[in-house]
């Protein structure tokens, strides 16, 4: 195969064969990729960078294995190709999506294999170049394969798609950032106005000028003409922040103006049109809410054309660092003066065991206060955390937990066993059991040291020991 560059209507993606001694099936379908438009080169010593193609002749655990290793934990996208239909037989292709794949084709299921294929490289290898680029990076910070993995889904939906967009998430995951990323990156409405509006600040007496725009007059005080968010964010884009905060009557309103595209200001009986892309944003549960009869199961359904959830800091850890680092270098820009572009490690410990119940948002802030107190260009250190910010004392004589315990993996574990529908009493039994025998192993099998490890008496522990090994206690 080519390791040169392709032309301008080429698109360069690696091609791998599974079972890997067995070329020679493969090498017609390879040519046939490259006569639509690929650049194909092998992967060296297994490394694999940007999408690729996975030609296989049967689905085993093998090839799932593959796909795990060539996929690197998901940060490259993989096309699998049967290159028969009997390579499929059994599970289908659920088994490799799992296992790592983007997408599955059957090489002789379509009449033009290879130009469909070209055509999904195509598209990922213009999304990933999106992904990497400054307006997607340097405002929605992170790295982890998760994290990048939701950044093409938006970034797919914005330019190829002029679908109403839900997002979902705690407070300060950064939905308005999703926004006005969809906004920026929206070909259709790049040039126009993007409108914003929290509707926890909206007066319900005031609601329908907010909306719908008034004439002169509408109403006492309404001595100007207005335009109201749907005039203003005609071909452009609508955000409506915290959207399950919307009463019923105005939820009903706001359906007939997505459904028609008309309305007519308060005041007046002339109808408008208007055509905006709808984002919408909301940390609460909206199909719970809809069966509670609090939001519009209808309007639920045309604001969720395509829904994306953020996820909490929590979920992230791989991505505190890196965030820090960047809220530190926009802190030191915004002051103008030089200083720390890096942090202690002992703060670098801090910043990754720490809660952030605001997450990203929160973290920020905490970010900004450390750059305020700092002077110089050495490292951002202890003393430049605010002190109410500072770790307590932890340990046996402490009486309170180290800060960020429990973490993501303890609570994952909990909601593991509670889907398992295990109670809460044998919950805490595991957990008991399991602490002590991580503190005997930890101090190789000395009882006093562990112990005091757990901070109990000898005595304490040596029942614990025993009841676990099932001898009664006494």
């Amino acid at each position: 195969m080519s390791d040169e560059g392709g032309g301008a209507d080429t698109v360069r993606a690696w091609v791998a064969f599974h079972p890997p001694d067995d070329e020679e099936r493969g090498e017609q379908a390879v040519a046939l990729l490259r006569r639509a438009g690929l650049d194909p080169y092998r992967p060296r010593h297994g490394r694999t960078e940007g999408p690729g193609v996975l030609l296989f002749t049967t689905a085993d655990h093998a090839v799932a294995e593959r796909l795990g290793g060539l996929g690197d934990g998901g940060r490259h996208r993989i096309l699998a190709v049967a290159l028969t239909r009997t390579a499929l037989d059994g599970a289908g292709p659920w088994p490799l999506l799992r296992a790592g794949a983007t997408d599955v084709l059957t090489w002789d299921a379509s009449a033009t294999p290879a130009e469909d294929a070209v055509r999904r490289l195509r598209r990922w290898a213009a999304v990933d170049a999106l992904v990497a680029s400054p307006l997607v990076s340097d405002n929605l910070v992170g790295a982890g394969p998760a994290w990048q993995r939701l950044l093409r889904d938006i970034v797919e939906m914005a330019v190829y798609s002029d679908a109403s967009v839900l997002v979902t998430g705690e407070s300060g995951t950064g939905k308005e950032l999703v926004a006005r990323l969809v906004h920026a990156l929206d070909p259709r409405r790049g040039a126009e106005q993007l409108v914003l509006l929290d509707c926890t600040t909206i007066v319900p007496a005031l609601a329908g000028s907010e909306f719908f725009g008034h004439e002169k007059g509408a109403f006492t005080g309404a001595l100007a003409s207005r335009d109201g968010a749907f005039a203003l964010a005609d071909r452009g884009t609508l955000f409506l922040d915290e959207v399950g905060e919307l009463p019923l009557e105005l939820q009903a309103e706001l359906l007939r103006v997505v459904q028609e595209g008309t309305y007519k200001r308060v005041g007046s009986n002339t109808w408008h049109t208007t055509g905006f892309r709808l984002v919408c944003a909301t940390n609460r549960d909206l199909t719970t809410d809809e069966g509670a009869r609090r939001f519009r199961g209808d309007l639920y359904h045309r604001i969720a054309a395509w829904t994306c959830r953020l996820p909490s800091l929590r979920e992230r850890p791989e991505d505190i660092l890196p965030l820090a680092r960047h809220f530190l270098r926009d802190a030191r820009q915004g002051d103008g003066t030089p200083g720390a572009e890096d942090f202690d490690p002992a703060v670098c410990r801090l910043l990754m065991e720490r809660h952030y119940p605001g997450n990203v948002r929160e973290l920020r802030q905490l970010v900004g206060r450390m750059a305020r107190r700092h002077v110089g260009s050495g490292l951002i250190s202890a003393g430049d955390v605010p002190p109410e910010e500072r770790p307590p004392g932890a340990g046996p004589d402490s009486g309170e937990p180290p800060r960020g315990w429990p973490d993501a993996g303890f609570e994952e574990s909990i909601r593991t066993a509670l889907a398992s529908g295990v109670c809460l009493k044998e919950i805490g039994v595991r957990a008991r059991e399991t602490a002590v025998l991580i503190a005997v192993r930890e101090a190789d099998g000395n009882l006093q040291e562990a112990a005091r490890a757990l901070g109990v008496t000898d005595r304490a522990l040596q029942l614990r020991r025993r009841a676990a090994n099932g001898a009664p206690e006494g």
